[in-house]
């Protein structure tokens, strides 16, 4: 039986994509070093008797004997600010030498090389909605440079070994996601304002509300990666994901003060530095080349995930 490479797969989209993959009967090797995946995501996929686990940091050399690898799903990385501010080096390190080892095994397998990328290559955008050919706003000595810098140049190593080793790589674009197996701290807005709601908490709103997001459930993202990698060969991407329905993040806070429930008060505080005041991308690739949809609402999506989350706290 081949194998599915799975980094990251303690964290939430890693988690998603191996449990899809795992109820249809492949086989999956995932790896994570627990920087910020939960280790009870990991004990819930050993459950499945076609999933192994290596605990390994994807920066430092390691040995891997598996020669049958058909497919690399690369999503190791910190995601949020909270955890990639904290770990700025860390996030460098895994987007970098991570990748590169990562590149490795796939040039040596001949493996299919699935890299996700980040919405976080356009920066602070001057172009709306953000096309692929948009080369972004980023700044690169902020506090979000490790995360936004560490994604540009992995994509840069995974088109040079396209080009010098003609290594298999498909370059996936993920605009905001949400869903089950999300961290409740993790420090993104979805799960911050659902915790906050269900703990009737002050909801805490960073500037005034008006900057956007779009945002996609978790489903729809992982039927996304999963045809992106089942594409031609000569299609490298890249390509976003997401959703293109675009709101304000006070609107979102709404939303969910009405999905729950909740008797929280929506607070307002300081917008951080750097943060995008538009985001919302041009999905006109993804639907000709992958069919891609989006089949959840956002209130669909975001009950699915409250749901959860009541299990959690």
């Amino acid at each position: 039986m081949v194998i599915n490479l799975i980094t990251g797969c303690a964290g939430f989209i890693g988690t998603n994509l191996s449990l899809y993959l795992l109820r249809k009967g492949e086989r999956v090797l995932g790896i994570d070093n627990f920087s910020s995946g939960l280790k009870k995501n990991v004990e819930m996929l050993k459950t499945y008797k076609n999933f192994e686990f290596k605990e390994l940091d994807v920066s430092k050399k390691f040995v891997l004997n598996e020669r049958r690898i058909s497919k690399i799903f690369h999503l190791a990385s910190m995601a949020s600010p909270k955890y990639y501010q904290k770990f700025p080096l860390e996030t460098l390190k895994t987007n970098f030498i991570g990748t590169m080892n990562l590149l490795e095994i796939a040039k040596k397998t001949g493996s299919i090389f699935i890299f996700s990328s980040t919405s976080e290559i356009y920066g602070d955008p001057a172009v709306h909605p953000q096309k692929e050919t948009y080369w972004g706003n980023v700044n690169p000595i902020g506090l979000r440079a490790c995360y936004d810098e560490g994604k540009r140049v992995a994509e840069t190593l995974s088109f040079e070994y396209y080009r010098l080793h003609k290594v298999k790589i498909k370059v996936a674009r993920i605009f905001n996601t949400f869903g089950e197996y999300m961290s409740k701290d993790d420090g993104r807005v979805v799960s911050n304002f659902i915790i906050q709601a269900l703990k009737n908490d002050n909801i805490t709103v960073y500037g005034d509300g008006s900057q956007t997001r779009s945002f996609c459930y978790v489903a729809d993202l992982v039927d996304g990666i999963l045809k992106l990698s089942e594409t031609d060969d000569q299609f490298t991407g890249p390509v976003n994901l997401g959703s293109d329905t675009e709101l304000k993040i006070l609107d979102l806070a709404k939303i969910i003060l009405k999905l729950t429930g909740s008797k929280s008060k929506i607070i307002f505080k300081s917008l951080p530095f750097d943060d995008p005041v538009k985001r919302r991308p041009d999905l006109t690739l993804a639907r000709k080349v992958l069919n891609y949809k989006n089949s959840f609402s956002l209130e669909d999506g975001l009950s699915r995930t409250i749901d959860y989350f009541k299990g959690e706290i």
